[in-house]
């Protein structure tokens, strides 16, 4: 059994959707689950009903220990055109703990694979994102060797999702893609982030399809980032 001590994709009612659990709830299931640090990642503002602009500067305020356990407070930003650009500015990002980039259909229309790899890539290039979220959505092809080259080269994580694989996943057929991802971290000697992505409480430190797809690979599990918080700390900076 491979011990995982962080969960840094997660979400709580602030997010504006499928859940009415508050970090409090959140942190509770991290220790419930034995986790030594926990990351909130709540959508950025581009997202209907999600966050203002004013959430992610409060957070300076919010305690970084919480019940025993290490909060760190990010966001899931999301990448708006072609070019990279960003919901949030850097002078709010740079305040953040860490932060998650993504594609979601209310943001950007799913382009072609050079558009989408491109669109990834540039947003990689902004120094305060840490991780790419769910790379493996069928809805935006993308070229997985030029991302994976591009997230070394910017000290990015790339991401596997375990609410991607889960039987309920929205993103499509997924498997292949993270088998890709993992192939390639591998070949690269590079680590993967395993994230739950979970909107509440209910999935906080729940890798359990990540893992099987993991076993089934043969991948690596020093390659797992999860196993040591206190790397991921040093990683971070913080």
């Amino acid at each position: 059994m491979i011990q995982m001590e962080f969960d840094i994709h997660t979400h709580s009612i602030a997010s504006g959707h499928y859940t009415t659990d508050t970090v409090t709830d959140l942190v509770k299931a991290a220790s419930k689950n034995n986790l030594k640090l926990l990351g909130i990642s709540e959508h950025g503002p581009a997202i209907p009903h999600s966050c203002s602009a004013n959430y992610f500067r409060n957070l300076a305020f919010a305690p970084s220990m919480r019940l025993g356990i290490r909060v760190l407070y990010g966001a899931e930003v999301n990448i708006l055109d072609y070019e990279g650009r960003l919901d949030l500015d850097n002078q709010i990002m740079e305040k953040l703990d860490y932060c998650i980039a993504g594609m979601h259909v209310p943001c950007i229309k799913p382009g072609t694979m050079e558009e989408n790899t491109n669109a990834c890539i540039q947003a990689m290039k902004n120094p305060y994102i840490k991780v790419l979220a769910h790379p493996d959505d069928v809805k935006y092809p993308v070229d997985y060797r030029k991302l994976m080259e591009s997230a070394m080269e910017n000290h990015v994580f790339l991401e596997i999702n375990n609410s991607s694989l889960a039987p309920d996943g929205y993103r499509g057929a997924v498997k292949e893609n993270d088998l890709r991802i993992l192939k390639l971290c591998r070949e690269y000697d590079y680590p993967v982030l395993l994230s739950s992505d979970s909107h509440g409480g209910k999935n906080v430190g729940n890798f359990s399809y990540a893992l099987d797809l993991i076993r089934e690979a043969g991948f690596p599990t020093e390659l797992i980032l999860n196993r040591s918080a206190a790397d991921l700390l040093r990683l971070l900076g913080l």
